[in-house]
């Protein structure tokens, strides 16, 4: 078993590489592909190699994916507000720093999570159906609170309505996007637009600075504080169902600023999405509920490995996937002296393509409102959190019973 547990770890490594890596895909379409060829590679290896592999792809995924967030200004579903300081800080010349201080998040989270999984395990179950009915409420009261101490809580409950029946019509109408993206591929052209594309269209030009590292300059505490916030909020959206690491963004945003503490915020964002992957994968084991697509893939598997196999896979990943992410930060270094003016509207492209590829006319439709929705903020000067009604509204009609 120990040899099946580390060679899935090697591939979950290389598979998560490639979806942290290239925008649009997800470690759920890596693990459906994985289930796929499950009758193959069980012919050659040991079960818990396939719920290895699969586990480790979106243990790595979460290591990697601030690096193109970082670099392009790209979001993914999980990583929508935490590009803005992230990018913000490639601009200013610090892109290494961001994505070492996103990695080094990560682990932290993976230090935390294994404790947490073991704690929610034992005594979360029984009160699962008081979790289940209070989900909306939690959302509602912070997005409440957010709106409230708004600089204009006029304009930034517009925006959170606004964006949350574009959230809304995007899921409930997602059936009319190609089934290339998957189930949750409308998420890609939903999410780039508000937080990135209309990001782009308002981003400074000139030429990129050059990009220099000389340590981490996090405020005193600011390590501990924000990996204990995003430990937090990850194990609350990785043990809720309906939530995801998107919504953790949106909940950290209330405690931690993403324009005043950018660095502690992209720590407590990374935290908050590995440990979203290790406590879902508690969840499924003790509720037996998936939280995700690879949770998904794993209760499909015809043979499931224990739980703590599937964790060690996941420890071992981790420690490739924090290695791999420190040594991906040094390519900030290739972007000193690009254009910006040329390199946004090369993304631009790209995005607007890849959203076209994934889902189809539907999904250049749903860009091209979100990317509207997403330039409101900048023109009447509120913060882009608003726009992540997008996620927040349709998880509490979900939780309503509404939708």
């Amino acid at each position: 078993m120990l040899s099946g547990i580390v060679l899935g770890a090697a591939v979950g490594i290389g598979c998560g590489a490639v979806s942290g890596l290239v925008p649009g895909i997800h470690a759920n379409t890596v693990a459906g592909v994985l289930l796929s060829l499950q009758a193959l590679l069980l012919a050659w290896f040991d079960p818990v190699f396939v719920a290895a592999a699969i586990f480790s792809t979106l243990v790595t995924h979460t290591f990697l994916d601030n690096v193109p967030s970082t670099f392009l200004g790209i979001p993914d579903a999980d990583t929508s507000l935490a590009v803005l300081p992230a990018h913000a800080l490639c601009l200013e010349g610090r892109g290494e720093e961001a994505v070492r201080i996103s990695a080094l998040g990560s682990a932290a989270g993976v230090a935390l999570s294994l404790p947490l999984a073991v704690g929610f395990i034992l005594f979360l179950p029984t009160l699962q159906p008081a979790i289940d009915w209070g989900i909306g409420l939690v959302i509602l009261a912070v997005a409440g609170y957010l709106i409230v101490v708004s600089e204009s809580p006029g304009w930034a409950l517009a925006v959170f309505s606004v964006s949350g029946l574009l959230g809304l019509f995007s899921l409930g109408y997602s059936f009319l996007a190609w089934p290339t993206g998957g189930e949750s591929g409308v998420l890609m052209p939903l999410l780039s637009g508000l937080f990135g594309i209309a990001v782009l269209l308002k981003a400074s030009h000139g030429v990129m600075p050059e990009q220099h590292f000389s340590g981490f300059d996090l405020p005193a505490g600011a390590l501990s504080r924000g990996s204990l916030l995003g430990s937090a909020a990850g194990a609350l959206v990785g043990w809720l169902p309906g939530l995801s690491s998107a919504t953790a963004n949106a909940l950290l945003t209330s405690v931690v600023g993403y324009d005043s503490n950018p660095r502690e915020y992209i720590l407590a964002t990374s935290a908050a999405n590995t440990v979203n992957a290790f406590l879902g994968l508690a969840a499924f084991y003790a509720i037996s509920r998936t939280r995700s697509g690879v949770m998904a893939a794993i209760g499909a598997l015809e043979e499931i490995p224990p739980a703590t196999a599937i964790l060690l896979a996941g420890a071992l990943a981790a420690l490739g996937a924090y290695l791999l992410t420190v040594r991906l930060s040094s390519t900030a270094a290739w972007f000193s002296g690009v254009n910006i003016t040329r390199l946004n509207h090369a993304v631009i492209v790209f995005v607007a393509i890849l959203s076209l590829f994934l889902c189809g006319p539907f999904g250049g439709l749903v860009l091209l409102l979100a990317t509207a929705v997403g330039y409101v903020p900048s023109l009447v000067n509120v913060r882009r959190v608003y726009c992540m009604g997008a996620i927040m509204v349709p998880v509490m009609a979900y939780s309503f019973g509404l939708a």
